[in-house]
């Protein structure tokens, strides 16, 4: 028998209108004996038609997703679409508070605790009920994501090579509906766990994004999310309008292979030498790292590992051994 979830909704999920409320979680801690987790939800809804879930704040220190979402569950209306949008701009709510990737209450990350447990940690219990009773619901995921405090992105949408082609096929289609500067076939190293993962497994239309980092954001990448974001509704067929497609979006790009991550062997202070976009040649000097506790010694320089654009580095002034320092994705041309 499943376990029921212990998050309850305060809104209607299946009703006409624009409903503002919570899932809520009781977590009873020293400061609040019956207290509970409050995670901010919209719902809009008008007639029949398709679902959009929308989400951001899968880890909580992901900005451009988090304030797209939270934009637009104040702005979207029913009169302008058919179906139903769910909004849920900081699903690890308490990461999001707590401005870190992981969750302060039991260090869980969200995006590695998927499908969940409906009597398991804080983290897995959100995990669990997303995916059970908002997913399910679901035609079409889109899950926001950028680099956080430790990583900084080109800002691209992005999906995976799955092995149902017709399936892989629609999520190509949204991905490049949602006309980011860049579009990826993004290799996941370890994507057990992941959010992606179940979601595609139940067969949804998903798309994911990259869309900056450094722990902020900028009013360029939010533009960015939000005209991404209009973009899939439209597609979805739950807006009417036309599709935003400027020039010069939906470059593709692949991460055919691990090779595509470099991955510091040095702890100490970081020099970037190839910024964000720049194309680069197997062997081209990309970084190098300094002993940070003394003067005068030789840095370790890492070069590119194939040819390519930087798509990610590292972001902080200082790295820690097996940190992510780079990665270089190939340009698919036509």
């Amino acid at each position: 028998m499943t376990q029921k979830s212990p998050i309850t909704p305060t809104i209607p999920l299946d009703q006409d209108g624009v409903h503002h409320g919570f899932l809520k979680l009781p977590y009873s801690r020293d400061d609040s004996a019956w207290g509970a987790v409050m995670i901010p939800i919209t719902v809009i809804r008008n007639g029949d038609g398709p679902t959009a879930l929308l989400t951001g704040g899968n880890h909580g220190d992901e900005y451009e997703g988090l304030v797209s979402l939270f934009k637009l569950a104040g702005k979207l209306s029913p009169a302008e679409i058919t179906g139903r949008v769910i909004i849920l701009p900081a699903m690890n709510f308490p990461a999001f508070l707590n401005a870190s990737r992981t969750s302060p209450i039991d260090a869980g990350n969200l995006n590695r605790s998927f499908p969940g447990k409906a009597d398991g940690t804080v983290t897995q219990k959100i995990a669990d009920y997303v995916f059970r009773h908002l997913v399910s619901e679901a035609d079409i995921v889109l899950d926001l994501h950028s680099g956080g405090k430790t990583l900084d992105f080109i800002p691209f949408a992005a999906v995976h090579v799955l092995d149902d082609k017709e399936q892989e096929a629609r999520c190509v289609a949204a991905m490049k509906a949602f006309a980011a500067p860049y579009s990826m076939m993004m290799l996941e190293l370890d994507a057990v766990g992941m959010f992606d993962t179940v979601v595609e497994e139940a067969g949804k239309t998903f798309v994911t994004t990259e869309l900056g980092g450094g722990g902020s954001t900028t009013a360029e990448r939010v533009a960015i999310a939000d005209r991404g974001v209009r973009n899939l509704l439209i597609h979805a067929g739950i807006l009417s309008d036309k599709l935003d497609i400027p020039d010069d979006s939906g470059v593709m790009l692949d991460m055919p292979d691990g090779n595509c991550f470099v991955a510091s062997v040095s702890s100490g202070l970081y020099e970037p030498c190839a910024d964000l976009g720049t194309m680069v040649k197997r062997g081209d000097l990309i970084a190098r790292v300094y002993d940070a506790h003394r003067t005068g010694g030789i840095p370790t320089e890492y070069k590119a590992p194939r040819d390519g654009i930087m798509a990610c580095r590292h972001f902080p002034g200082l790295i820690k051994t097996g940190d992510c320092l780079a990665v270089i994705a190939e340009v698919i041309t036509k």
